[in-house]
């Protein structure tokens, strides 16, 4: 009778351990509440990060123009950098764009001047420049590197038989000449001309 007993005990125990298994098995992987509303404080944390990575980026801008302004000149709150390197117009202009910054291209009589002087100093005192000019698109619609209408405008128009620009449609990108005391000439954007990056200061 004890056998007996015993057998039965030990055949309850093994049912009972394969249920419980088999339960242990059976139990579903807890998901995600996709319904659940995110954890206020993480998102404070990534606020934060976010912050200092656009913080970082903007010390990195401003350390970058600082160099430009050391090694070339400050203008009216912008940086220039000469480039006496000679190159065809979209050359020079890509080479800026690679930079950070654009063709140069003066928006008053006052920073014209202090361009052609930084000009003078760096590059030579008989040279032309590519200006941030262009009327590629439409013929006589001169317009800056951002394709808005250039606001200032220095032509030489000292000689009446040609009043500059006068190229047409041969010659669409714009020049500062020192020769002509930094008025400007339209000129063939395949000829090779040193340039001046301009930086606008944030």
């Amino acid at each position: 009778m004890e056998m007996r007993g015993a057998c039965v005990l030990l055949g309850v125990l093994l049912l009972t351990g394969c249920s419980s298994s088999q339960n242990l098995t059976k139990k579903k992987p807890l998901k995600k509440d996709a319904t659940k509303a995110p954890n206020p404080a993480i998102e404070a944390l990534q606020k934060q990060i976010d912050d200092i990575f656009q913080e970082l980026n903007h010390l990195k801008e401003q350390q970058a123009l600082q160099t430009v302004c050391l090694k070339g000149t400050k203008i009216n709150g912008k940086c220039f950098l000469a480039d006496p390197l000679s190159k065809q117009y979209h050359t020079a202009s890509e080479d800026c764009n690679s930079l950070g910054g654009v063709l140069s291209a003066p928006t008053s009589m006052e920073e014209n001047q202090q361009l052609r002087d930084y000009v003078r100093q760096s590059i030579g005192p008989d040279q032309d420049i590519w200006l941030g000019i262009n009327d590629m698109m439409t013929e006589g619609a001169w317009v800056d590197q951002t394709g808005l209408s250039a606001a200032y405008k220095n032509w030489d128009i000292s000689d009446s038989r040609f009043p500059q620009p006068d190229g047409g449609q041969a010659q669409n990108c714009g020049v500062l000449s020192l020769s002509a005391q930094g008025k400007w000439f339209d000129e063939n954007c395949r000829k090779s001309k040193p340039s001046v990056c301009q930086f606008n200061i944030v």
